[in-house]
């Protein structure tokens, strides 16, 4: 789709400006490009960094970025120079939402709080993505997402399930899960706008996001004053709860209520531990004998093949799952059915892998693809929508203002 066609989607006809950068702002925003909103990637003349991470990393287009960029436009500002800080001020003179990640501290020193950028627009939606609360001791310190795992006990969590020294979750699960909160936060504002007129800032928080991911399972018997029990919801942190692995390879299943232990029991030739063994009786001792309600299915589960256990679990109605790695994932065949990998040609990479949007829209459907743009790919097209001459394009060009590719689209080589 060319990058001056509209988005179609139930957020078409919506503008963002996009000061963010890394993973948690750019999938953010992302989500909403996806269903139609028109997102104007800021840069710097250094681009996002992710540019620079993995294959085509030299050129600028790799792999971490093109996942998180697809359906917007880019535009470079410089926007310590006064005309740099005067082109973004017209870019959201008109917008609905500036999304940024760039500190508080670093948006004074550029003046451009929320006081700053609603003097020319008092109804912009401003989300501030900032790592912990403003309120608090933490207000200035940095945040990645292994910082914020750190702050909220998740590799402890991975060693107490594991006898392991700690280790970080093996997915950028701060930076996702406070991009999708923070897509909310948006949607949110958006409609408290319609309600009352007014735009508003909303400061999103990785660090307090986080904590509720995490507490909202192990606060556990800490939930109640005074304590009624120890931290940990036994049944996650269970040594033994894991894949199992199978004759040939590994299987998950989720024997979970009652219906499901007595279905299994049943399959594995062992009925009449039902009714008998106290361990099983109720939802409370389950969780309570979970390391080693886990180790029995364990020592059955490596008796069987997979598709063995795929058969006779499924049969019985106990959820039951095989184990993807990487690859396998690619092949699934639930995922094949619904086309969810599609092969595009990306006019500066080559054939590049891409993943459907997941909600499937029945009355106003996104079937929007953008590429995600180079570096200042459409600088000079924005720079004209706000009402800047090709003179005025060419002399932000030469001073370094702006930039665009040396042949780019969207404006001139």
């Amino acid at each position: 789709m060319p990058h001056d066609q509209p988005l179609t989607g139930p957020l078409s006809g919506l503008k963002i400006v996009d000061l963010t950068a890394v993973l948690m702002g750019p999938s953010a925003t992302q989500m909403l490009a996806d269903l139609g909103a028109d997102v104007i990637k800021v840069e710097t003349g250094a681009g996002d960094a992710t540019r620079k991470i993995g294959p085509q990393g030299d050129a600028g287009m790799g792999p971490v970025y093109l996942a998180s960029n697809r359906n917007k436009r880019s535009i470079v500002l410089d926007l310590g120079q006064p005309s740099g800080r005067e082109a973004f001020l017209r870019l959201v003179k008109d917008a609905d939402v500036l999304t940024t990640n760039v500190r508080p501290d670093g948006m004074k020193r550029l003046r451009l709080t929320y006081k700053d950028v609603a003097e020319v627009n008092d109804r912009i939606v401003y989300v501030s993505m900032v790592g912990f609360s403003q309120r608090g001791r933490y207000a200035r310190s940095p945040a990645f997402d292994d910082l914020i795992q750190a702050a909220t006990a998740l590799p402890w969590a991975v060693a107490a399930n594991t006898d392991d020294e700690p280790h970080y979750v093996p997915v950028n699960i701060a930076d996702r899960s406070v991009g999708l909160y923070a897509f909310g936060i948006v949607l949110a504002a958006l409609y408290s706008r319609n309600q009352t007129g007014k735009g508003q800032q909303v400061d999103v928080p990785m660090f307090e996001t986080m904590v509720p991911y995490v507490l909202g399972d192990h606060l556990y018997g800490q939930k109640f004053l005074p304590p009624q029990g120890d931290f940990g919801y036994p049944r996650l942190l269970a040594k033994a709860r894991q894949p199992y692995r199978t004759k040939d390879a590994w299987v998950c299943c989720a024997i979970y209520h009652d219906h499901h232990w007595k279905a299994f029991l049943e399959v594995v030739g062992m009925g009449h531990l039902w009714g008998t063994d106290p361990r099983l009786t109720t939802m409370t001792t389950r969780t309570a004998h979970s390391e080693e309600l886990n180790a029995f299915v364990r020592d059955q589960l490596v008796l069987r093949t997979t598709a063995q256990w795929q058969e006779a679990l499924a049969a019985a109605d106990v959820p039951v799952f095989p184990m993807n790695t990487f690859e396998s994932l690619l092949e699934d065949p639930h995922l094949r059915d619904i086309g969810f990998f599609s092969e595009v040609d990306h006019p500066h990479v080559g054939k590049i892998r891409e993943m459907a949007v997941p909600s499937e829209w029945h009355g106003t459907p996104a079937s929007n693809y953008r590429a995600p743009p180079l570096l200042g790919e459409q600088s000079a097209e924005i720079l004209r929508e706000v009402g800047y001459s090709e003179s005025q394009i060419d002399q932000m060009l030469q001073d370094g203002i702006t930039r665009q590719p040396p042949s780019g689209p969207g404006g001139r080589g």
